[in-house]
């Protein structure tokens, strides 16, 4: 696939997994940048808050320009 490629970097959070975080920021960076072609888990962390704990993954997301 040749051509010229952005990358951009997304957090997604989910209550759920972490697995459902990626695809909250993949779904939600779809409906206003195009679709993306790839993704590259860069990070995963969370929130803790009292009993609750929310994922968190940081996505470099790459689109074709």
């Amino acid at each position: 696939m040749a051509g010229v490629f952005k990358l951009i970097e997304l957090v997604g959070a989910s209550d759920t997994s972490f697995a459902d975080a990626a695809r909250n920021a993949v779904a939600e960076a779809a409906k206003t940048l195009g679709k993306p072609l790839w993704f590259e888990v860069v990070r995963e962390s969370g929130k803790i808050d009292g009993d609750l704990i929310e994922f968190q993954v940081t996505l470099k997301v790459g689109y074709k320009v």
